[in-house]
């Protein structure tokens, strides 16, 4: 037996036959045939068949004929998937020639056909989405590129480019952009909706209950008195003019108090007349009204101590322009004057007029009956009609008036400027909420601003709540304020008075009037408006609408727009941006243990609120109508319809003075393009105008929405991190909640993003460029920063999500899933402006301009760069070393 450890012979030495006849084995092997390969061809030609090989013949011939048809069939259908998807790729040509010889016939079969070069194997094409929704949404995408542009330098206009060029501003706006262009789509729906062919929903809710019925009339009697122009230009500034003059009696008059019990006027026992009690009752007229004048008061959380109870907050008032910085430019504080001598002069003419009418024909009166909305309420209902004390011109010399409206507008500049100097700097306002936090006892504010007398003034409000404890935004600014008042005469300080109502009041006046007009060339100037310009007129109306009535026109525009899966699918791309927060915050170097167990705690602890609110409670028409029980709406007095929403609004203000904070209130309606991040309550809020295109829909791919909506919901996350946000902790308090390592390295970070900033500009349209402030943009340029949690918040739910189906592709994109996600993120803030605009909102606006909120931030997300295969040097891809690198 031979050793099987010999190894084998290799097979090219091998000489044995590999078949043998096995029937003898012992025989002797074949030797190889000496004949030629084309006598054995003819040999076997010339042999008869057997009725076998007839057979297996034919049965052959079919094969071959059936397999020619099927190779046929498939090279068409190859060659017509090769021209779908682009040029018809090269091929060969093969002929392939069958003959077979049979004793009776001879038959010859030729076929020719089409095969494919080889090319690699890949991964099977996806088929994209055709439905509408998905055609739509590709299309749209498609329109607001312009692909000559280089997404790695130059990335807001290689996505938005086509975009702009399609949206022109229009000539009575300042900017057109992403935010506005879905606003305008949204009340249209609200104007559907109050039009008398009313929408399904809104006809069905009217036929079926009672309190949609009151809300509806509400709504549609505030829209139609806000159209009928005919009465508005009728009335001319008279509403305007009994306001004005209410505010002057009241600053020249006795003090007064309400009888609550007969809502009459009373003089205040044992009280004389003095500047303090005039100053006092018109300034809460005005506020009462919802019209800033000397002081902004406002009731929230005391963040340093309970946030949930709500106290007295004593702040700076806006002022007659914008900023600051405008009063120092004579251009645009000479236009200021020429406003303010234009309402003066107006204001006065007008109540000549109205009281020569009056003592003609007393029945014309008309009483501010509409105003008393709330009998109980103490509002200051002065009458004041005990004639115009000036107190300027004790004898009887002609007055110049226009003479004394010039002079007097310069005196109301120079008090306002005034002011302006002693309110604290944006920066400050709005990124230090330490520094703004002072908790004083009112004894204190009264000392500091003697001038004026508080607890008149809050009786005006909310009697028996008097704060013990009031917050000041600035320990300086009520000693400031003193100073100014005592060292401005009483003449100035009425103008201001009476200027402030019409500045705020004069756009609900018929656009025929000069008070009107005055207005409005103030606003053309600071934003760059054609002058005369007017736009739709609806539009407008509809904007009173939801600033008056808002969450009575959000309950229709809920249900007209936020059906099926919005709140879930809405609700889940948040939480899962707040998961992915939660993961991230394992990797920053700059935060240590502690810190980073803390920032968990808080997010876990955020309290999440999309769509509509439960306070008023949008889906019950019963609670919409008890919110707005004390707005009387008549078809005939749109002037008098606004002042009576606003007169609710602070009712319901100061009625938190003193309690617990609802949870479930929200500082938007439902129908606000807008979502925010509230710290002492530490509540991230998304109402239903912001869930729907560019921002969301239930219907598009996973990321597309995570791009544009995660954006909004990683930034509004992010600042509850931010420079502001990071300072109060998961109970909405002021607290120390981080070590001072970590903070020393977020402020490390923050000052990389401040300087990164702060080199961007805009011009001015003259020539000149207006940088960026670093500093009061610096917490908005951080919650930017978050749209990397968005990206991770997608990715992290990338394989759940694509055998949900939710990861589909779109027609026509040649563009990758995160190239698109990119894109999306940047399509939210298309926008064109014009330069004056972007001016006035770099001066006032905490928010960077669109393209830096756009590059700025792309500039710090290496996962960009690599999506779009940037360059090392391409000014999107820098080195890591240069990027400010929160998250």
């Amino acid at each position: 037996m031979a050793d099987s450890r010999i190894a084998r012979p290799s097979t090219d030495e091998e000489s044995a036959p590999l078949l043998q006849d096995v029937s003898h084995p012992d025989a002797p092997s074949q030797q190889p045939s000496n004949e030629s390969f084309a006598e054995r061809v003819s040999k076997i030609v010339q042999e008869p068949l057997s009725p076998l090989s007839k057979v297996l013949c034919v049965l052959a011939l079919i094969f071959l004929l059936l397999s020619s048809v099927f190779i046929g069939l498939f090279a068409g259908a190859q060659h017509k998937l090769n021209s779908r998807n682009g040029e018809p790729k090269p091929v060969e040509t093969v002929t392939v020639t069958l003959s077979t010889g049979i004793v009776t016939a001879t038959s010859t079969v030729t076929t020719t056909y089409s095969v494919p070069i080889p090319s690699p194997t890949g991964v099977p094409r996806e088929e994209p989405c055709l439905s509408p929704e998905c055609i739509t949404l590709s299309s749209a995408v498609l329109a607001s590129l312009d692909e000559s542009q280089d997404p790695c330098n130059n990335f807001f206009d290689f996505a938005n480019g086509g975009w702009l060029k399609q949206h022109l501003i229009p000539s009575d706006k300042s900017s057109i952009g992403s935010f506005t262009v879905l606003v305008e789509e949204n009340r249209r729906l609200i104007q559907q909706i109050l039009s008398q062919e009313s929408s399904s929903i809104s006809a069905m809710s009217q036929g079926t209950d009672r309190y949609d019925e009151q809300l509806l009339k509400k709504l549609r009697g505030l829209y139609n008195s806000c159209m009928n122009e005919d009465l508005l230009d009728a009335r001319g500034a008279t509403p305007l003019v009994r306001v004005v003059k209410k505010v002057r009696d009241l600053f020249n008059g006795e003090t007064t108090i309400v009888d609550i019990s007969s809502d009459k006027l009373q003089k205040r026992d044992g009280d004389d007349k003095d500047d303090r009690s005039g100053l006092t009752a018109a300034v809460a007229y005005l506020h009462s009204r919802g019209i800033g004048a000397l002081f902004e008061a406002n009731i929230e959380g005391d963040v340093g101590r309970d946030p949930n109870f709500m106290t007295f907050y004593f702040g700076q008032p806006n002022l007659g322009l914008p900023a600051k910085e405008y009063y120092e430019e004579e251009e645009v504080t000479g236009a200021y004057r020429s406003v303010l001598e234009r309402l003066l002069l107006t204001l006065h003419e007008e109540e000549t007029t109205e009281s020569e009418t009056e003592a003609a024909s007393p029945k014309l009166v008309i009483h501010e009956e509409r105003l008393r909305v709330w009998p109980p309420w103490p509002w200051p209902p002065w009458d004041g009609d005990d004639g115009d004390k000036d107190g300027d011109h004790d004898d009887d010399k002609p007055v110049n008036r226009t003479e004394e409206a010039h002079k007097l507008a310069k005196r109301i500049v120079k008090f306002e400027k005034k002011i302006a100097a002693a309110s604290l700097d944006l920066t400050v306002l709005y990124g230090d909420p330490i520094a703004t936090y002072n908790p004083v006892p009112l004894s204190n504010l009264t000392a500091s601003f003697p001038e004026f007398d508080f607890p008149a003034y809050f009786s005006t409000f909310a009697p028996r709540k008097f704060p013990e404890t009031v917050i000041l935004t600035s320990t300086t600014f009520p000693a400031a304020l003193s100073e100014i008042i005592s060292d401005t005469p009483r003449s100035t300080i009425q103008a201001y008075l009476e200027t402030r109502a019409a500045l705020a009041l004069a756009p609900n006046l018929g656009v025929n009037t000069e008070a009107w007009r005055a207005v409005r060339s103030l606003e053309e100037l600071l934003r760059g408006i054609k002058p005369g310009a007017v736009g739709d007129r609806a539009e407008f109306c509809i904007t009173k609408v939801e600033s008056t009535l808002g969450f009575a026109a959000g309950r229709y525009f809920v249900q007209e727009t936020f059906g099926g899966e919005s709140k879930e699918k809405g609700t889940k791309v948040i939480t899962d941006t707040v998961s992915a927060f939660k993961e991230s915050l394992k990797n920053l170097k700059w935060m240590d243990d502690e810190s980073r167990a803390a920032a968990t705690q808080k997010a876990d602890a955020l309290r999440v609120k999309v769509g509509y609110p439960l306070s008023p409670d949008t889906r019950n028409p019963r609670s919409l109508v008890n919110y707005y029980r004390l707005v009387k709406v008549h078809e005939d007095t749109f002037f008098e319809n606004v002042l009576s929403s606003q007169v609710n609004d602070q009712i319901r203000m100061w009625s938190k003075l003193g309690k617990r904070r609802d949870q479930d209130d929200w500082l938007l309606v439902p129908t606000k393009v807008e979502a925010y991040y509230n710290p002492p309550a530490n509540e991230l809020v998304f109402p239903a105008g912001i869930l729907r295109p560019p921002f969301f829909s239930q219907h598009w791919p996973s990321y597309i929405s995570y791009g544009a909506f995660g954006a909004a919901a990683s930034h509004e996350l992010t600042h509850a991190f931010d420079s502001v946000g990071r300072l109060y902790n998961q109970e909405g308090k002021l607290e120390k909640w981080w070590t001072n390592s970590t903070s020393e390295g977020f402020k490390r970070i923050e000052k990389c993003i401040v300087e990164q900033y702060a080199s961007y500009y805009v011009e001015d349209g003259r020539g000149g460029n207006v940088y960026v402030n670093g500093n009061l943009t610096a917490s908005e340029n951080i919650g930017d920063s978050g749209i990397i949690q968005a990206y991770r918040a997608w990715k992290a739910n990338y394989h759940e999500s694509a055998l949900a189906g939710n990861e589909f592709l779109l027609p026509g994109l040649n563009y990758t899933r995160e190239q698109l996600f990119f894109i999306s993120f940047a399509r939210i803030w298309a926008l064109n402006i014009r330069p004056a605009s972007a001016v006035e909102r770099i001066r006032s606006d905490p928010h960077s301009p669109h393209r830096f909120r756009v590059e700025g931030t792309l500039f710090n997300t290496p996962e960009f760069a690599k999506a779009f295969n940037c360059p090392a040097g391409a000014k999107l891809n820098p080195p890591n070393e240069k990027r400010c690198l929160f998250w």
